[in-house]
């Protein structure tokens, strides 16, 4: 298993490999045949950046056989999916900010975050891995009272495109069986998620099948496979902790 990250130090931006909370930084592009370097730094001396420059994310609804039992839905023929606008992006340690002037619920989401690896369009099920270069920790932030403010149509776009809502990080872990994770939140100490990845209707490999049957897919670009049960909003000074044993832990405030 090896994790990658982007990561600010000496006044320059890098990328590279984290490993006992050692940084070694490599060259080159991260998606295409990147080489190591001997230049290394302590994580504590770096800041820690997005760990890819996606085009776009695309996030997962109803996605959990738990969390559809629960909320009395159906299991979707196709993935069921929006876009968060690449300004919504932020990085582990970034402050996650309510929108000027709403007041109503902000709400938490930890998701397991597919990294894409390489242009991708209508591959099949079995080609799916190929496309994938790793996996992320993602808090799909949404203002929730944003959603239905108009009857004849669901805002998931602006509620889940506010800045600061589209969290992820803080590495991009590769070389592990998603099927394995679960994934966590831990709001202010106190777990209110704890959920199996392998409780989803469409797995991984089906998610970027399917969704590059309707649109191309490129490297960076970030899916969030949906969340499950135990979502809910915040409070101010929250601490908001995404955790997935293997990927690591995405640790944001709120205000």
């Amino acid at each position: 298993m090896t994790h990658w990250l982007r990561f600010e130090a000496a006044g320059a931006e890098h990328f590279g490999t984290l490993d006992n909370e050692i940084v070694t930084v490599w060259t080159g592009d991260l998606f295409a045949d990147p080489q190591p370097t001997s230049q290394q730094f302590a994580l504590a001396d770096v800041r820690v950046l997005m760990p890819c420059r996606p085009g776009k994310m695309i996030g997962l609804w109803n996605n959990f056989h738990e969390r559809a039992t629960k909320e009395g839905l159906h299991r979707p023929e196709h993935p069921l999916y929006f876009l968060k606008s690449s300004n919504c992006f932020a990085a582990h340690g970034d402050t996650i900010r309510r929108p000027a002037g709403y007041h109503g619920a902000v709400v938490f989401e930890a998701e397991l975050g597919i990294v894409i690896g390489r242009r991708s369009k209508a591959v099949s099920v079995a080609e799916a891995p190929a496309a994938i270069f790793g996996y992320t920790c993602v808090n799909d932030v949404t203002a929730r009272d944003v959603m239905r403010l108009d009857p004849a149509f669901v805002h998931w776009t602006r509620a889940k495109s506010f800045d600061t809502f589209g969290v992820f990080g803080p590495v991009i872990a590769t070389g592990l069986d998603p099927a394995s994770l679960r994934v966590g939140a831990v709001i202010s100490g106190e777990v209110r998620q704890d959920y199996p990845v392998s409780d989803m209707f469409f797995s991984p490999a089906e998610i970027v099948s399917r969704i590059s049957q309707d649109m191309t897919l490129e490297a960076g670009d970030v899916i969030a496979c949906g969340t499950s049960v135990g979502a809910g909003p915040l409070a101010a000074g929250d601490t908001v902790e995404v955790v997935i044993d293997g990927i690591g832990r995405l640790v944001n405030r709120y205000e």
